[in-house]
């Protein structure tokens, strides 16, 4: 289906949709992403307030088949918010839609609408003594909407799983223009087709999320922080599963963190404090929440004991106060900007199979070397079996001089993940970056069913075009 570009006259009819002051000329952060890979076409940005507002410009949208973007704090890692080419869509931002519209403390439920900034949703649920639990690098800049609609993982995935997790239902607008009223508190609906599940993770293709109902969480009484060298990958693994055993579901957080970060971290961020001066090859982060009456850091020390006595680790740190224990949490927070300031060649968000993740860091440094001399910084939720896979250049170099051989490394290591039965693309989505790894390794009864999902609810293909699946 041929779409429109956005002209005077086609803008003149979406502006007589709602007053003068929701409209803005594109430029700026909405042509842009944090990657730099992909830059945007001018436009116009609408800036509805209420649902029905977002209703009325995607039924004018279908209408015209005019594609539609949607925005919400622009900090995808994969292109979905960035249309940047075909036909020049209009962007919807839902970022003046940023009321906290209900707070059921006695349920656990708050409803958000997709506006706004994930930190304020974790704001507003502290302010009842509760917790949500979703927790990333740009939560300060996020919005709900987009961590729905990517289906967001984080921190915390170990312990309360990812967005899709901590949503109980969706209000949206689908690409008719009717809007989806499914603001559900109910924790058991067999009613029919769960169409959040559909809606979230779709990345604004099958719809736009509006609002949403969130589960809240009881906030754990004490909370335990620490920092523990481990021998290798394997070490770190075993020791997760003594965490787990001494923890059970205790266990919030344990990420996994090469030496490769801490010195990104020494040259683009001094004023972040390490707490080695020679930081090991790798160490593990680990977060435990436990009840009014438990000591988490006996159970850490305990926990390092363990370690100790097995040859797993032979160092440790544990957080004395919450002062040092975000401490810790800023180095492993800040590693993806240092990043960012080093340039990577190519970086891949991948899981595979927990058991699988040492033999996955090895054959994949392997498999670099064969291309050429680079950096790997390997680091992420080795908890749920999430790596950030990152490839940078050597010292005196930059990411421009190995565009070249960027396509190969991509591609050793994502054939590597698929050898090994993982993903390609484990919580940051697929948006326009990953839309050809998703058809070479996806199912192609999957695909199918997708496409044959895609064509029912968005017959027009005006939905984020070009996103997941091939416009």
């Amino acid at each position: 289906m041929t779409l429109q570009s956005l002209t005077p006259e086609i803008e003149a009819q979406f502006r007589a949709l709602l007053p003068d002051d929701r409209f803005r000329e594109a430029e700026g952060r909405y042509l842009e992403e944090p990657r730099g890979r992909y830059a945007g076409q001018a436009g116009f940005v609408a800036y509805p307030k209420i649902t029905e507002e977002v209703a009325a410009l995607v039924r004018k949208a279908a209408e015209l088949r005019v594609g539609i973007v949607p925005y919400g704090g622009g900090t995808g890692l994969v292109g979905g918010q960035i249309a940047s080419g075909g036909a020049v869509p209009l962007i919807i931002s839902l970022e003046r839609m940023s009321a906290i519209r209900e707070v059921h403390k006695e349920e656990f439920v708050m409803v958000a609408e997709a506006g706004v900034i994930l930190a304020d949703v974790q704001a507003a649920a502290e302010a009842v003594g509760l917790l949500f639990p979703l927790s990333l690098a740009a939560e300060g800049t996020a919005r709900i909407g987009g961590n729905l609609a990517t289906n967001a993982g984080g921190t915390g995935v170990l312990r309360y799983g990812n967005a899709r997790d901590l949503c109980l239902g969706v209000e949206a607008v689908l690409p008719s223009g009717e809007i989806l009223q499914g603001l559900s508190r109910l924790r058991k609906n067999n009613a029919g087709y769960d169409l959040r599940h559909l809606l979230i993770g779709a990345e604004g293709t099958l719809g736009i999320i509006t609002a949403a109902s969130l589960k809240l969480f009881a906030r754990p009484a004490e909370r335990g922080v620490a920092l523990l060298t481990v021998r290798d990958p394997r070490a770190a693994l075993s020791l997760l599963g003594h965490a787990r055993a001494r923890f059970g579901e205790a266990v919030s957080a344990f990420e996994l963190i090469h030496r490769q970060g801490f010195d990104f971290l020494s040259g683009t961020l001094p004023d972040i404090r390490q707490p080695w001066n020679a930081p090991p090859e790798w160490c593990v982060l680990i977060e435990v929440g436990l009840s009014a009456g438990q000591d988490p850091g006996v159970g850490l020390a305990e926990l390092f004991g363990t370690a100790r006595a097995q040859g797993l680790s032979d160092d440790g740190l544990i957080a004395q106060s919450e002062g040092q224990a975000a401490e810790f949490w800023a180095i492993r927070e800040h590693i993806p900007e240092a990043n960012r300031r080093i340039g990577s060649v190519s970086s891949h968000d991948i899981s595979v199979p927990l058991g699988c993740l040492p033999d996955f860091i090895a054959e994949g440094g392997k498999r670099i070397e064969k291309i050429g001399s680079f950096r790997i910084n390997c680091f992420g939720h080795v908890g749920d079996g999430n790596l950030h896979y990152n490839v940078f250049p050597m010292p005196g170099k930059s990411r421009a001089d190995h565009e070249a051989e960027r396509p190969k490394i991509k591609r050793a290591v994502h054939d590597l993940v698929d050898e090994m039965g993982g993903s390609v693309s484990a919580e940051h989505g697929v948006g326009r970056l990953k839309v050809e790894d998703l058809e070479r390794y996806g199912d192609p009864a999957k695909l199918a069913a997708m496409r044959s999902i895609k064509a029912a609810l968005d017959p027009h293909s005006i939905m984020n075009p070009g996103a997941v699946l091939r416009a």
